[in-house]
């Protein structure tokens, strides 16, 4: 199955070599924005919140969306890299579960090989649990988990992503062995929500904002978040707080294609920028219920190389990487 994929994604990067126009004003910017995952996720909302701003502010004058899901969006990062070369009206939201999907899966493709426009949120993951569960706090999760770690399923986003990755470290935490984790993955936050709701798991794995309307209507019950510190508005305390040595941001970003230089990528950098320093995204920021972690072009390259390290220290610390 993983040669498989190796060979898909392969053959995505070489595909594709297109000339695509240039672009001469924000104004005028005609753009795709590609969410490598399905709907219903957060790098879908993010996408559609980024074109709802971007039309909103005249950054742009017409943004459509397209759902590229697959192995955690390296299916849609390797289409990227690949068919959108040099393209000025292409971007790209990703984040850190793509950083993870890339490292765990051998793909040929990562966040280093495309252009890092601006960093935009930075949200806590939630712990969470049905509302019939018999688990009440994170300490009868980590005994549930030490009791038998194979028959406590887990649900959340794709294989080796930001859910995968919390899971597993809460697993290690419990004392299991979290390369047994029985983790089933998603590529939509939607489906996973499904099987939450149809009690189809024990636990699951998702960013906050996402699942935030079943906590808040007691569907689901939050045990913790992954930010290190308390969130106001947030009932559930942070795992730290709780005794656990865990931390995770589930950050996202927007991204240019490889390839995309001068005056076209000054274009494009000001229009995200412009998009993300307006009222109308720090409304739709407040109203999704995200966090804003913005760092322009330059520093996020170099966030993105150390997380990239950070991640893979992760992954190879429980098993999920080499």
């Amino acid at each position: 199955m993983r040669q498989f994929l190796k060979t898909a994604l392969c053959l995505a990067v070489l595909a594709g070599t297109a000339v695509y126009p240039a672009v001469s004003a924000a104004s005028d910017l005609e753009l795709t924005i590609t969410a490598p995952a399905g709907a219903g996720g957060g790098w879908d909302s993010a996408a559609r919140s980024l074109q709802e701003a971007m039309m909103a502010t005249g950054e742009a004058k017409s943004v459509q969306v397209v759902n590229v899901p697959g192995a955690g969006g390296t299916v849609g990062l390797a289409q990227f890299v690949g068919s959108a070369k040099g393209a000025a009206d292409q971007l790209l939201v990703a984040g850190i579960t793509l950083v993870g999907a890339s490292i765990s899966n051998n793909s040929p493709v990562d966040l280093t090989q495309v252009t890092p426009l601006a960093r935009l949120t930075g949200d806590p993951l939630v712990v969470v649990v049905p509302k019939d569960s018999p688990i009440k706090s994170i300490d009868d999760l980590l005994a549930t988990i030490k009791k038998d770690v194979a028959t406590t399923i887990w649900v959340g986003g794709s294989a080796g992503g930001a859910d995968h990755i919390l899971a597993a470290l809460i697993t290690k935490s419990a004392g299991a062995d979290p390369s047994k984790i029985n983790y089933v993955a998603y590529s939509g936050g939607g489906e996973a929500l499904a099987a939450m709701l149809g009690g189809q798991a024990t636990a699951g794995v998702s960013g906050y904002g996402e699942w935030e309307g079943q906590i808040k209507s007691g569907d689901l019950r939050a045990l913790a978040i992954s930010y290190p510190e308390p969130i106001d508005g947030i009932e559930a305390k942070p795992l730290k707080a709780q005794g656990l040595d865990i931390e995770l941001v589930n950050w996202r970003g927007i991204f240019a294609p490889p390839g995309v230089e001068g005056e076209d990528l000054e274009t494009l950098q000001a229009a995200v920028d412009n998009t993300v320093k307006s009222q109308q995204w720090k409304d739709i920021v407040k109203a999704r219920g995200w966090t804003d972690y913005y760092a322009p072009s330059d520093e996020f390259k170099g966030f993105i190389a150390s997380e990239t390290e950070r991640v893979r220290a992760i992954l190879t610390s429980i098993g999920l990487a080499q």
